[in-house]
């Protein structure tokens, strides 16, 4: 079987920045073990797999260990496939996922995707997540990650994970931010317990900080940077129950796999 894969860079506005995502095109669902098999095969934090139905696509998503419910930066990937090389005409993509309809829209060279947002509530975090970090925290919150809170920019850039001991935490991954310098706010995330140490830039995440910052700064509007070692730009806007996640992306990579 030849299945046509992309390999795009998403929130980037040029190739080599951002988040690297691989975008897999299918014809029907192959079972879970292939689909695992390609993702751990392409080595990226998350493969797309994707299938036309009736009234948009259905998405799923990849790392190289597991099935994850929600990916932000593939989701972006996705639609910029759709919109780029499939000649996708509408205005707007639907996709029905784990996480429920995500819709992604174009506006200029900017993807924006919905998403359901995430209203995080204050904990007292483990000792061990603390100790993995190496930092003492302004405020921990929890969801489905740990949003933990930090002084300034600069506090986020130095954070050196134990990923062993980050490792043992119960958690899908972990989220440190700050304000930022020259954007309202910046973040790095870390999820090794789904096989991605620390991701260049996580759509997802911004869920839980979107309304977290839109709080504290008291606007609705968003400029975020996910100051990881590639970096990437995203903009969100809190509407009630749901973020607006926007983007660019960059095609790095078209060919095909056989399996």
């Amino acid at each position: 079987m030849i299945l046509n894969l992309y390999q795009v860079d998403a929130f980037a506005s040029k190739v080599f920045e951002g988040n690297p995502a691989a975008v897999c095109l299918l014809q029907e669902w192959l079972s879970d073990k292939i689909l695992q098999q390609i993702a751990l095969e392409n080595n990226l934090s998350e493969t797309a797999f994707f299938l036309e139905q009736e009234n948009g696509f259905r998405l799923r998503w990849f790392t190289p260990e597991a099935e994850v419910d929600l990916c932000g930066h593939a989701t972006l990937a996705t639609a910029h496939v759709l919109f780029s090389h499939l000649n996708y005409e509408k205005d707007e993509i639907l996709f029905h996922s784990n996480s429920g309809t995500l819709t992604v829209r174009q506006d200029g060279d900017l993807l924006k995707m919905n998403f359901p947002a995430s209203f995080a509530k204050k904990v007292e975090p483990p000792k061990k997540l603390i100790e993995a970090l190496g930092v003492e925290p302004e405020m921990v919150f929890r969801d489905v990650d740990y949003m933990v809170i930090l002084n300034n920019e600069q506090q986020v850039k130095k954070v050196d994970p134990n990923y062993f001991m980050l490792n043992d935490v119960k958690t899908r991954g972990v989220i440190v931010t700050a304000p930022g310098k020259e954007v309202d706010f910046v973040s790095r995330f870390f999820a090794p317990a789904v096989g991605v140490n620390e991701d260049p830039v996580t759509g997802s995440a911004h869920t839980m900080l979107a309304p977290y910052w839109s709080e504290r700064l008291g606007k609705k509007d968003l400029t975020a940077r996910q100051i990881s070692k590639r970096g990437g730009n995203v903009f969100c806007t809190l509407k009630g129950e749901r973020v607006e996640i926007s983007g660019k992306a960059k095609t790095y990579l078209v060919g095909q796999i056989e399996i």
